[in-house]
């Protein structure tokens, strides 16, 4: 009795086959994401302790009695908090989730928002001088865009006239306008006014009219 020949090619796979393929590649990826999901989760729980305990040294300066209990109490929470913000960025590293560096360069509108600009004089035009808030990449791809103050050509700080209620009346009387107009009358005082209506033609002209009378 002669068998199959086992050197015989088989068949294309019947649609049961490529159903039971597809279903077997979706379970998969499905086993590998719930892996991936606990194993993130697992890493926040000692996070959450961390802040757990951030919060009771807040808690610790709130209700600080004295000026040197407050001082320790702050740097115990301003490194508890480093801390916590060290093993977040460290678990981000870990699943390949990391800031851009972008504070320097030209700003690059497929990775950043344009939320700000500043002038500036010794800096080039458009390139980005901080961070209103981080980005971050996923591997190569862009989780998030950063939102970045840009440079823009002119000075950081116009100056500004200083109001007049600050200005003394010796220095607005002589100082001029700065666009060339008229500058501001000369302001006098009261004993200056009462000398002005009571000039010498005046004085004058009345002592006539009094002997003509």
């Amino acid at each position: 009795m002669n068998g199959p020949d086992p050197a015989a090619p088989a068949g294309p796979p019947s649609e049961v086959d490529k159903l039971r393929r597809r279903v077997e590649a979706l379970s998969r990826k499905r086993d590998e994401a719930d892996a991936r999901l606990h194993d993130l989760l697992s890493c926040l729980l000692p996070l959450d302790d961390l802040l757990a305990d951030t919060r009771r040294r807040a808690g610790v300066l709130h209700e600080a009695r004295s000026a040197l209990e407050a001082t320790s109490a702050a740097i115990a929470l301003s490194e508890q908090i480093e801390a916590a913000h060290l093993m977040l960025r460290g678990e981000f590293a870990r699943h390949d989730v990391r800031p851009m560096e972008v504070v320097g360069r030209a700003v690059d509108p497929a990775e950043m928002y344009v939320v700000g600009t500043e002038g500036r004089l010794s800096v080039p035009d458009g390139t980005v001088l901080r961070e209103r808030l981080a980005g971050f990449r996923l591997g190569t791809s862009i989780l998030r865009p950063a939102q970045v103050v840009v440079a823009v050509p002119g000075t950081a700080r116009q100056a500004e006239p200083a109001p007049a209620e600050d200005v003394p009346d010796s220095v607005a009387a002589e100082v001029a306008p700065a666009d060339g107009g008229r500058s501001q009358p000369r302001r006098t005082t009261r004993s200056q006014r009462r000398l002005s209506h009571k000039s010498p033609a005046w004085r004058g002209r009345r002592s006539r009219r009094s002997r003509r009378a």
